[in-house]
C-alpha cells in the first residue's frame, strides 16, 4: 500500500466501476426489471461510505495492518458485487 490517497483511488475506481457496470447493464436489458440493478448501486455506495470511513478514522493505533484490512475488505466486498452483477444475467 504506497498511501492514503491511493487506497482512496482504489476504492472510487472499484467500486464507480462496478456501478457502472450495473448501468451498462441497465442500458442492454431493458426489458429486465432494474430494482436488481439498483439494489446492487446502493449497496455498491453504501459500501464505498463505510471505507472512505474507515480510511479517513484518525484513531486508528496501527495503520498499516488497518489500511491491510481495509484493501482486503474493499476486495472481497467487490467481489461479491461483480458476482451479484453476473447473476443478474
Amino acid at each position: 500500500m504506497a498511501n492514503v490517497r491511493d487506497l482512496k483511488k482504489d476504492i472510487n475506481y472499484v467500486l464507480g466501476d462496478i456501478i457502472e457496470a450495473v448501468y451498462l447493464w441497465e442500458y442492454t436489458n431493458k426489458d429486465k426489471d432494474a430494482k436488481k440493478g439498483e439494489a446492487i448501486i446502493d449497496e455498491a455506495i453504501e459500501t464505498f461510505d463505510l471505507l472512505i470511513a474507515k480510511v479517513n478514522d484518525r484513531k486508528v493505533v496501527n495503520k498499516k495492518s488497518h489500511f491491510k484490512a481495509i484493501s482486503n475488505e474493499l476486495e472481497t466486498k467487490g467481489k461479491a458485487l461483480i458476482e451479484k452483477i453476473n447473476a443478474l444475467g
